[in-house]
């Protein structure tokens, strides 16, 4: 998703929303994802209001992009390009 939070939301409260909405909402309109459901975490990243063409093109080609560098390994290039420590086992549940 691509989001623009006001200095007065928190990010937190936003995928609150977003998770608790998205839960009814795709059984709902997909009845083949009964079982979806979200993991417990999540990660945000700021992008520049200039950087926001960029990740919107990201976003369009995300599927294909997807089938030559899986979720996994990119998401620990974010974290590693933006300095963030974690443990492989808390990633992945």
């Amino acid at each position: 998703m691509l989001v623009s939070v006001s200095t007065s939301e928190s990010v937190a409260e936003l995928m609150r929303v977003v998770k608790a909405n998205s839960s009814r909402w795709v059984p709902e309109q997909f009845p083949d994802h009964r079982r979806f459901g979200w993991q417990a975490g999540y990660a945000a990243f700021p992008v520049s209001w200039s950087g926001s063409a960029d990740v919107t093109e990201y976003i369009a080609g995300q599927q294909e992009h997807h089938r030559r560098v899986s979720f996994q390994e990119e998401f620990r290039t974010f974290l590693q390009k933006h300095g963030i420590a974690y443990d492989e086992r808390d990633l992945w549940g």
